[in-house]
């Protein structure tokens, strides 16, 4: 039964990458029975029951969420956001246009994950993302690269517990390790960049510096409620009190108070405000908890495993090589790179004891890890999901699509960076 169980997940993991089905019904409805063609009760005592894993779909990362989205909707509303995320779009408007402003919106998400160790998009994305629209650039695709924040956040970042984890093993440390990690993770940008300055070209989508400034006019020219160092200071309130480790949560409605004192709003108007953005919550708790029920059920069938083993034989052949397709195959499945530690960290340290440099092993687990938890979804946990609400006519399927031919060569440039610093 436990091999038709793994077969059954199979199905739901192609179907969901065909994405010919809606994909949180095929998520949870094929991992449900899955779960139950394996012989897990329903609810019980025993250790391992399908309420238990729909509950370990309830992670803590929902609260986080629910702090940070507090915080967008009083900057929203107050035009704090506006100030912080006009300089932003300055910047990529220059470099490229629409395109330009959607890569600036999600690098500078990715790049605020990377110092706090929890990369929220959706922060630049509620006004980066509706710029680039107005420059011509689709929204789903829009939505797709700044949903590209959390592979620079992880892959370039200080925090993440399996980053820890793999620096741990094979003995390195911070520094390099990132700077090789922030190149592979900004190749995915350059190659979304790329492909939408492509399309703007193929369909005559490019603009004159006169029509680009024409529609940001109401952006560029518009009276803000605030200057500069004012709109700032709850944003590095927020970035302090996620650089201290307080709980994200208290740390957003913090930040949220302080911005309403700053702005010198009504408390209940400004609790109003607040609450606006938790209402986007909906698509990313359906999501977290969807996709994370499929994760534990792939899990506690076995089928991680199965692969780990199936691929062992070959580690002297391409070690590097192969911890990069393990990590890469079992951060697919399990959408998440801190699910993957458990299939990363041991078979690294396998890798490790064939004398590879552990450089180039440990950035394999890395990328392999960070970069392909995103592939089949857009990634569960404050990721795409995050981005669907606060950009305008965008589906997760359609966005998430876009991602992955980026992943992928995100990928190519992570299997080439390994190969350099193996020399």
């Amino acid at each position: 039964m436990m091999t038709l169980a793994q077969i059954m997940m199979v199905l739901t993991l192609v179907l969901m990458i065909l994405g010919r089905t809606p994909l949180y019904l095929t998520a949870i409805a094929g991992s449900t029975i899955t779960a139950l063609i394996a012989g897990f009760p329903i609810t019980g005592k025993e250790d391992i029951t399908i309420t238990k894993m729909i509950n370990a779909g309830l992670n803590p990362v929902i609260a986080d969420m629910a702090g940070v989205l507090l915080f967008i909707g009083i900057m929203q509303a107050s035009g704090f956001l506006d100030v912080i995320i006009r300089d932003i779009i300055r910047v990529g408007r220059r470099v490229g246009g629409g395109p330009g402003v959607a890569v600036a919106g999600g690098i500078a998400a990715g790049c605020i994950g990377a110092l706090t160790g929890f990369t929220q998009p959706a922060i630049t994305a509620v006004i980066t993302g509706a710029a680039s629209v107005r420059l011509g650039v689709d929204p789903n695709k829009s939505a797709g690269v700044h949903g590209h924040a959390g592979h620079l956040g992880n892959l370039g970042g200080f925090t993440h517990p399996t980053q820890v984890a793999i620096l741990a093993a094979a003995g390195l440390s911070f520094g390099m390790f990132n700077v090789c990690g922030a190149i592979i993770a900004l190749s995915i940008f350059l190659v979304s960049f790329l492909r939408l300055k492509r399309e703007e070209k193929a369909k005559g989508l490019q603009m004159s510096a006169e029509d680009m400034d024409r529609h940001l006019a109401e952006i560029n020219n518009k009276t803000y409620t605030a200057g500069s160092l004012v709109a700032f200071a709850p944003f590095v309130v927020l970035v302090v009190g996620f650089v201290l480790g307080f709980p994200i949560f208290l740390v957003g409605v913090a930040s949220s108070i302080f911005a309403m004192v700053m702005a010198k709003e009504n408390p209940k108007t400004g609790e109003a405000n607040m609450l606006a953005g938790v209402g986007k919550i909906a698509t990313p708790l359906v999501a977290t908890i969807g996709f994370l029920f499929l994760s534990t059920v792939i899990r506690n069938i076995g089928l991680v495993k199965i692969i780990s083993d199936a691929i062992n034989p070959v580690l002297s052949v391409a070690p590097v090589q192969i911890m990069l397709l393990v990590a890469a195959l079992t951060a697919t499945m399990t959408q998440s790179y801190g699910a993957s530690a458990a299939v990363i960290i041991p078979f690294l340290q396998v890798v490790l004891k064939t004398g590879v440099d552990p450089m180039a092993a440990g950035l394999a687990a890395a990328a392999g890890g960070a970069l392909m938890q995103y592939f089949l979804t857009g990634g569960p946990v404050a990721a795409l999901a995050t981005v669907i609400p606060v950009i305008p006519n965008t589906d997760l399927k359609t966005a998430n699509r876009f991602q992955r031919p980026s992943i992928l060569c995100g990928l190519l440039a992570a299997l080439v960076v390994t190969a350099l610093v193996s020399l």
